[in-house]
């Protein structure tokens, strides 16, 4: 464990003088590089704030509406008989959105069920095999597109896969929290 703990404090350092060393050694001018690379991405951050303004906006309301409450309350018959805790179904959703709104959820979970408790298990599992879908589809499916290649438009593929695996990912939670 000491060995971790010490190779994990030079991997930093370590990788920014292998890449200097590399530049060096193939002439390359890697602050140029570096100020290219940054400039892309603050180009990406720009392409892809306003979807994120949006994305967060849409959650905000949600939480303040009471209508992820409801969508709880209506769904928990069919998530009861599946064992799965109608409290987590607004958990289940917002983090196909959001991780940082997924977390706030977390903690109101922590707080009203306790982090020891069926529902808190449950819920930290949910967070650790799940992807927020729709985030990570909308920004890498907009920072793909340049001047020169257009954006990836076919995403159809994409999004049954993810959703696929999240579904694997909260059957298989529920699974291993009442073995």
């Amino acid at each position: 464990m000491e060995f971790l703990l010490y190779l994990s404090n030079f991997m930093i350092p370590l990788v920014i003088f292998y890449i200097i060393g590399y530049g060096l050694l193939t002439h390359t001018d890697i602050f140029d590089a570096f100020t290219k690379g940054a400039a892309d991405g603050f180009r990406v951050v720009a392409g892809v704030l306003p979807t994120l303004i949006g994305l967060m906006m849409a959650i905000g309301i949600l939480r303040a509406s009471g209508a992820l409450d409801t969508l709880a309350d209506v769904l928990a018959p069919v998530a009861e008989s599946l064992h799965f805790p109608s409290a987590l179904v607004p958990l289940t959703l917002i983090k196909m959105v959001s991780s940082s709104a997924a977390t706030g959820l977390l903690l109101d979970i922590y707080k009203e069920f306790g982090a020891d408790s069926n529902e808190g298990y449950l819920a930290s599992l949910l967070m650790s095999c799940s992807e927020t879908i729709f985030y990570t589809i909308s920004v890498y499916f907009i920072a793909t597109g340049d001047k020169e290649h257009p954006p990836v438009t076919g995403m159809r593929w994409t999004l049954a896969g993810a959703l696929l695996c999240t579904a694997a990912g909260i059957v298989a939670s529920v699974i291993l929290c009442n073995i």
